[in-house]
């Protein structure tokens, strides 16, 4: 790329959705109401789990990591943009939009490596019942856990660090509402080959290899459900499923949704975000509770002591 009015870049412009000061009020009350909806449920999901001590299993211990992964990865962009709302702001600081696009990195990471570790629980307990408890112990899970915090983190931090390295030319907006690294290196002035080689690869490792590994135990888990006899069997075991394949259902198919509208117009590529980064997190808690009786008792036992109800 040429190098041409390059200097150095002190903030970003958010372009964001509306344009129109009018429709401004709106947004902000919608995208709070989701943010706090978002915020609570899955709040109100962990201290479920970790207040009962029925739910203190390798599938909820998953399920409490994946809410607060949530939670982290709706706070890094849905405040900033409305204070931006409110204060009729668009700029973000370089320091700001670095951290901002690190930090959703190794959250939305750390959600593909949850669902896929709850998809492995999955398949063990319905196919390998008898060996459960020895291979689903709780060394392994906090060993995994641990693990995808931490090929989370080297990732995001090794693709901001190279981010840093950049120059940026005089145009410094963003057709986004948050900072996303793709729509950032497309300003740079300097040479993104090597930025563009990771984020292109580790997406796609990051996408196939979860993916693949979600597939194959859900292949396994049908067949396995297909040779029990009874109705009932079937749909008891089915049922213990069912909510994971419907967050990943969403959460693949909005992710999906994003990358197709990457060349798409900019307000089609930010509700495909919106449904990504927003939708998916505050829907969660309710794919999980709605047909969880184990859920539901517990959330009644928290709600009970948080209202003073007997």
């Amino acid at each position: 790329m040429e190098t041409g009015n390059q200097t150095r870049v002190s903030y970003f412009i958010l372009q964001g959705f509306s344009q129109d000061s009018e429709d401004q009020p709106t947004l902000f009350c919608l995208f709070l109401s989701m943010y706090l909806i978002t915020v609570l449920g899955n709040l109100l999901i962990i201290l479920a789990i970790t207040s009962d001590s029925h739910l203190h299993t390798p599938m909820y211990f998953f399920l409490s990591n994946l809410s607060l992964a949530d939670i982290c990865f709706t706070s890094t962009t849905i405040p900033k943009m409305l204070v931006n709302i409110q204060t009729q702001s668009k700029a973000i600081t370089y320091a700001g939009c670095i951290t901002q696009m690190c930090f959703f990195m190794v959250f939305g990471v750390m959600d593909t490596f949850l669902l896929t570790m709850m998809a492995y629980d999955r398949f063990v307990a319905i196919c390998h019942p008898l060996h459960y408890t020895l291979t689903m112990n709780s060394h392994l899970c906090v060993l995994l856990v641990l693990l995808s915090w931490f090929i989370s983190v080297i990732y995001s931090l090794t693709q901001s660090l190279l981010t840093l390295r950049l120059s940026f030319c005089a145009n410094w907006e963003i057709s986004h509402f948050y900072c996303e690294l793709a729509q950032a290196l497309t300003l740079a002035c300097s040479d993104t080959l090597i930025n563009h080689i990771l984020l292109y690869m580790v997406t796609g490792l990051l996408g196939i290899v979860p993916f693949s590994g979600i597939l194959f135990s859900y292949i396994r888990i049908v067949s396995s459900i297909l040779r029990i006899p009874s109705a009932d069997g079937k749909y008891k075991a089915f049922s213990t499923c069912g909510s994971h394949l419907s967050t990943v259902s969403l959460f693949y198919g909005t992710g999906l949704g994003v990358y197709l509208s990457s060349d798409a117009p900019s307000w089609r590529g930010m509700i495909a975000s919106v449904m990504y980064t927003v939708v998916t997190p505050m829907l969660n808690p309710f794919i999980y509770s709605l047909r969880n009786r184990d859920i539901k008792r517990a959330l009644r036992k928290v709600l009970g002591r948080m209202l003073y109800i007997p």
